[in-house]
């Protein structure tokens, strides 16, 4: 555990993990979170921009929770972020399902999951199977 100053109000606290702000700065954004989801549904054609402005939150933390996919929009708004695989415009999350797809793909390949054929394991012999004992 090391102490660390917050980056939203300056204040020492005990950092564990995660973002480097304190518990009191990330209540805040939590509950910011709450209000700004339901503003949301009440207006689902809102852009980012305005939906910043309105409700006084940084682009960049509304970026963060879309990509987070704690934040998704309708299919009909105005708001897409560019997938990080191949820049395919989407609602939520980083990757489209094509890239998801492959990714999910290539870990399996990696992993050797995707191998049609396992050597089934080879079952002993009933004679190989019983106890044996050494005499002295």
């Amino acid at each position: 555990m090391e102490v660390v100053t917050c980056k939203s109000c300056g204040r020492l606290f005990n950092y564990l993990s995660g973002p480097r702000i304190c518990p009191a700065c990330q209540k805040k954004i939590e509950e910011k979170f709450v209000e700004v989801k339901k503003y949301v549904r009440e207006h689902p054609d809102i852009d980012i921009k305005t939906l910043s402005k309105e409700m006084e939150v940084s682009v960049n933390q509304i970026n963060r929770w879309v990509r987070e996919e704690r934040l998704v929009f309708s299919k009909d708004s105005p708001v897409g972020l560019p997938c990080e695989g191949c820049g395919k415009t989407i609602k939520t999350g980083r990757f489209c399902d094509a890239c998801k797809s492959n990714l999910a793909s290539g870990l399996r390949s990696a992993g050797g999951l995707d191998q049609k054929a396992v050597a089934a394991p080879r079952k002993p012999k009933s004679s190989e199977s019983r106890m044996r004992f050494l005499d002295h």
